[in-house]
Protein backbone atom coordinates (compact mmCIF):
# COMPACT_ATOMS: atom_id res chain seq x y z
CA UNK A 1 0.00 0.00 0.00
CA UNK A 2 0.98 3.62 -0.37
CA UNK A 3 0.90 5.13 3.11
CA UNK A 4 1.58 8.84 3.63
CA UNK A 5 2.91 9.74 7.07
CA UNK A 6 2.19 13.35 8.04
CA UNK A 7 4.94 14.35 10.43
CA UNK A 8 7.03 11.58 8.92
CA UNK A 9 10.39 13.15 9.77
CA UNK A 10 9.78 13.43 13.53
CA UNK A 11 10.42 11.15 16.51
CA UNK A 12 7.48 8.82 15.88
CA UNK A 13 6.98 9.51 12.17
CA UNK A 14 10.47 8.51 11.12
CA UNK A 15 10.13 5.22 13.00
CA UNK A 16 6.70 4.57 11.44
CA UNK A 17 8.07 5.19 7.94
CA UNK A 18 10.95 2.79 8.58
CA UNK A 19 8.70 0.05 9.95
CA UNK A 20 6.21 0.30 7.08
CA UNK A 21 9.00 0.31 4.50
CA UNK A 22 10.54 -2.80 6.07
CA UNK A 23 7.22 -4.58 5.50
CA UNK A 24 7.08 -3.68 1.84
CA UNK A 25 4.76 -0.67 1.89
CA UNK A 26 5.41 2.54 -0.01
CA UNK A 27 5.79 4.80 3.01
CA UNK A 28 6.06 8.52 2.24
CA UNK A 29 7.45 10.91 4.87
CA UNK A 30 5.38 14.09 4.52
CA UNK A 31 6.51 17.17 6.44
CA UNK A 32 7.48 20.78 5.74
CA UNK A 33 11.06 19.54 5.27
CA UNK A 34 9.86 17.35 2.39
CA UNK A 35 7.63 20.02 0.85
CA UNK A 36 4.33 19.00 2.46
CA UNK A 37 2.59 21.36 4.89
CA UNK A 38 -0.73 20.29 6.37
CA UNK A 39 -1.36 23.77 7.79
CA UNK A 40 -1.01 25.71 4.52
CA UNK A 41 -1.98 22.77 2.31
CA UNK A 42 1.25 23.05 0.33
CA UNK A 43 2.10 19.76 -1.38
CA UNK A 44 -0.81 17.79 0.13
CA UNK A 45 -2.58 16.92 -3.11
CA UNK A 46 0.65 15.72 -4.71
CA UNK A 47 1.68 13.66 -1.68
CA UNK A 48 -1.72 12.00 -1.30
CA UNK A 49 -2.14 11.09 -4.96
CA UNK A 50 -2.68 7.33 -5.10
CA UNK A 51 -2.45 6.91 -1.33
CA UNK A 52 -4.41 4.17 0.43
CA UNK A 53 -3.79 5.38 3.99
CA UNK A 54 -2.86 8.66 5.68
CA UNK A 55 -1.13 8.51 9.05
CA UNK A 56 -1.05 11.74 11.07
CA UNK A 57 1.64 11.91 13.75
CA UNK A 58 2.26 15.65 13.38
CA UNK A 59 2.46 17.82 16.48
CA UNK A 60 1.81 21.43 17.39
CA UNK A 61 4.96 23.52 17.77
CA UNK A 62 3.29 25.37 20.66
CA UNK A 63 1.68 24.04 23.86
CA UNK A 64 -0.42 27.20 24.33
CA UNK A 65 -4.03 25.90 24.38
CA UNK A 66 -5.45 28.12 21.63
CA UNK A 67 -2.45 27.50 19.40
CA UNK A 68 -2.68 23.73 19.92
CA UNK A 69 -6.36 23.66 19.04
CA UNK A 70 -5.80 25.83 15.96
CA UNK A 71 -2.95 23.62 14.77
CA UNK A 72 -4.83 20.34 15.07
CA UNK A 73 -8.15 21.58 13.70
CA UNK A 74 -6.56 23.37 10.73
CA UNK A 75 -4.24 20.50 9.86
CA UNK A 76 -6.92 17.83 10.25
CA UNK A 77 -9.48 19.76 8.21
CA UNK A 78 -6.98 20.16 5.38
CA UNK A 79 -6.06 16.48 5.52
CA UNK A 80 -9.66 15.30 5.42
CA UNK A 81 -10.43 17.47 2.38
CA UNK A 82 -7.31 16.25 0.58
CA UNK A 83 -8.07 12.63 1.48
CA UNK A 84 -11.56 12.81 0.01
CA UNK A 85 -10.22 14.27 -3.20
CA UNK A 86 -7.52 11.58 -3.40
CA UNK A 87 -9.80 8.68 -2.50
CA UNK A 88 -7.85 7.73 0.63
CA UNK A 89 -9.56 4.83 2.40
CA UNK A 90 -8.18 4.99 5.95
CA UNK A 91 -7.13 7.83 8.26
CA UNK A 92 -4.87 6.94 11.20
CA UNK A 93 -4.00 9.50 13.87
CA UNK A 94 -1.84 9.28 16.97
CA UNK A 95 -3.48 10.78 20.03
CA UNK A 96 -3.36 10.43 23.83
CA UNK A 97 -4.91 8.25 26.50
CA UNK A 98 -7.16 10.47 28.61
CA UNK A 99 -8.52 12.91 26.04
CA UNK A 100 -12.01 11.45 26.47
CA UNK A 101 -12.01 11.81 30.27
CA UNK A 102 -12.77 14.79 32.47
CA UNK A 103 -9.63 16.95 32.69
CA UNK A 104 -8.57 20.53 32.01
CA UNK A 105 -5.32 20.03 30.10
CA UNK A 106 -5.27 22.51 27.23
CA UNK A 107 -3.20 20.26 24.96
CA UNK A 108 -5.65 17.41 25.48
CA UNK A 109 -8.54 19.70 24.48
CA UNK A 110 -6.78 20.37 21.17
CA UNK A 111 -6.33 16.65 20.58
CA UNK A 112 -9.98 16.01 21.48
CA UNK A 113 -11.04 18.56 18.85
CA UNK A 114 -8.87 16.76 16.32
CA UNK A 115 -10.44 13.43 17.23
CA UNK A 116 -13.97 14.81 16.81
CA UNK A 117 -13.17 16.10 13.33
CA UNK A 118 -11.91 12.66 12.34
CA UNK A 119 -14.88 10.79 13.82
CA UNK A 120 -17.33 13.17 12.12
CA UNK A 121 -15.52 13.18 8.76
CA UNK A 122 -17.12 10.09 7.25
CA UNK A 123 -13.63 8.66 6.69
CA UNK A 124 -12.79 5.19 7.96
CA UNK A 125 -10.36 5.80 10.81
CA UNK A 126 -8.19 4.45 13.59
CA UNK A 127 -7.29 6.69 16.53
CA UNK A 128 -4.30 5.28 18.40
CA UNK A 129 -4.48 6.62 21.97
CA UNK A 130 -1.01 6.21 23.50
CA UNK A 131 0.22 6.85 27.02
CA UNK A 132 3.16 9.15 27.82
CA UNK A 133 6.47 8.36 26.12
CA UNK A 134 9.60 7.61 28.14
CA UNK A 135 11.29 10.08 25.79
CA UNK A 136 9.36 12.97 27.40
CA UNK A 137 10.68 12.23 30.89
CA UNK A 138 13.20 15.08 30.76
CA UNK A 139 10.79 17.67 29.42
CA UNK A 140 8.18 16.74 32.04
CA UNK A 141 10.82 17.31 34.71
CA UNK A 142 11.86 20.64 33.20
CA UNK A 143 8.36 22.14 33.02
CA UNK A 144 7.65 20.90 36.56
CA UNK A 145 10.77 22.38 38.17
CA UNK A 146 10.22 25.00 40.87
CA UNK A 147 13.60 26.49 41.75
CA UNK A 148 15.73 23.36 42.00
CA UNK A 149 12.88 21.02 42.95
CA UNK A 150 10.64 19.04 40.60
CA UNK A 151 7.04 19.02 41.83
CA UNK A 152 4.69 16.49 40.29
CA UNK A 153 1.41 14.84 41.29
CA UNK A 154 1.21 11.14 42.03
CA UNK A 155 -1.31 10.65 39.21
CA UNK A 156 -0.79 7.24 37.64
CA UNK A 157 0.77 6.81 34.20
CA UNK A 158 1.60 3.68 32.21
CA UNK A 159 4.38 5.04 29.99
CA UNK A 160 5.82 3.42 26.89
CA UNK A 161 8.78 3.68 24.54
CA UNK A 162 8.50 5.70 21.32
CA UNK A 163 9.63 2.58 19.45
CA UNK A 164 6.56 0.74 20.73
CA UNK A 165 4.29 3.68 19.92
CA UNK A 166 5.59 3.61 16.35
CA UNK A 167 4.96 -0.14 16.15
CA UNK A 168 1.34 0.39 17.24
CA UNK A 169 0.82 3.17 14.68
CA UNK A 170 2.43 1.18 11.87
CA UNK A 171 0.26 -1.84 12.64
CA UNK A 172 -2.82 0.36 12.60
CA UNK A 173 -1.83 1.82 9.23
CA UNK A 174 -1.28 -1.61 7.68
CA UNK A 175 -4.52 -3.01 9.07
CA UNK A 176 -8.24 -2.39 8.81
CA UNK A 177 -9.85 0.68 10.43
CA UNK A 178 -10.53 -0.01 14.12
CA UNK A 179 -12.00 3.21 15.52
CA UNK A 180 -10.53 4.11 18.91
CA UNK A 181 -7.78 1.91 20.38
CA UNK A 182 -5.53 2.39 23.39
CA UNK A 183 -1.90 1.32 23.79
CA UNK A 184 0.36 1.51 26.83
CA UNK A 185 3.48 0.25 28.52
CA UNK A 186 3.62 -2.67 30.96
CA UNK A 187 3.74 -0.93 34.34
CA UNK A 188 1.87 1.79 36.22
CA UNK A 189 3.88 4.46 38.01
CA UNK A 190 3.06 7.75 39.66
CA UNK A 191 4.18 10.72 37.57
CA UNK A 192 6.50 11.71 40.40
CA UNK A 193 7.97 8.19 40.60
CA UNK A 194 8.53 7.99 36.85
CA UNK A 195 10.51 11.23 36.81
CA UNK A 196 12.32 10.50 40.09
CA UNK A 197 13.61 7.17 38.78
CA UNK A 198 14.58 8.64 35.45
CA UNK A 199 16.47 11.58 36.90
CA UNK A 200 18.22 9.38 39.46
CA UNK A 201 19.44 7.01 36.76
CA UNK A 202 20.79 9.93 34.75
CA UNK A 203 22.54 11.49 37.74
CA UNK A 204 20.31 14.56 37.73
CA UNK A 205 20.53 16.05 41.25
CA UNK A 206 17.08 17.68 41.27
CA UNK A 207 14.87 16.22 44.02
CA UNK A 208 11.41 15.13 42.92
CA UNK A 209 8.61 15.85 45.39
CA UNK A 210 5.12 14.42 45.17
CA UNK A 211 2.63 17.28 45.27
CA UNK A 212 -0.90 16.34 44.27
CA UNK A 213 -1.75 20.02 43.88
CA UNK A 214 1.02 20.44 41.29
CA UNK A 215 -0.03 20.92 37.69
CA UNK A 216 0.76 18.62 34.77
CA UNK A 217 1.01 20.64 31.54
CA UNK A 218 -0.89 23.50 33.12
CA UNK A 219 -3.70 21.67 34.88
CA UNK A 220 -4.45 19.42 37.82
CA UNK A 221 -4.95 15.81 36.85
CA UNK A 222 -6.86 13.06 38.66
CA UNK A 223 -5.20 9.83 39.78
CA UNK A 224 -6.48 7.63 36.93
CA UNK A 225 -6.99 10.06 34.03
CA UNK A 226 -3.76 9.09 32.24
CA UNK A 227 -3.90 5.29 32.43
CA UNK A 228 -5.48 3.05 29.77
CA UNK A 229 -8.81 1.28 29.95
CA UNK A 230 -9.08 -2.46 30.41
CA UNK A 231 -8.40 -4.22 27.11
CA UNK A 232 -5.72 -1.80 25.92
CA UNK A 233 -2.81 -3.32 23.98
CA UNK A 234 0.20 -3.46 26.29
CA UNK A 235 3.80 -3.40 25.09
CA UNK A 236 6.63 -4.93 27.09
CA UNK A 237 9.44 -2.32 27.26
CA UNK A 238 9.95 -1.24 30.88
CA UNK A 239 11.55 1.94 32.19
CA UNK A 240 14.52 -0.09 33.49
CA UNK A 241 15.06 -1.57 30.02
CA UNK A 242 14.67 1.75 28.25
CA UNK A 243 16.89 3.97 30.42
CA UNK A 244 20.31 2.36 29.72
CA UNK A 245 19.73 2.57 25.98
CA UNK A 246 18.61 6.20 26.15
CA UNK A 247 21.05 8.43 28.02
CA UNK A 248 20.13 12.04 28.67
CA UNK A 249 20.48 14.23 25.56
CA UNK A 250 23.65 16.29 25.45
CA UNK A 251 23.19 19.89 26.62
Amino acid sequence: MKIVVIGGTGLIGSKVVAKLSEHGHEAVAAAPATGVNSITGEGLAEALAGADVVVDVSNSPSFEPAAVRDFFTTSTTNLIVAEREAGVKHHVALTIVGTNRPQEIGYFAGKAAQEKLIRDSGQHYTLVHATQFFEFLGSIADISTDGTTVRLPGALVQPMAAEDVATAVARAAAGEPRGDVEVAGPEQLGLDELVRRGLAFRGDPRPVVRDDDAHYYGARVAERTLIPVEGAELFTTTLEEWLPANPAPSA
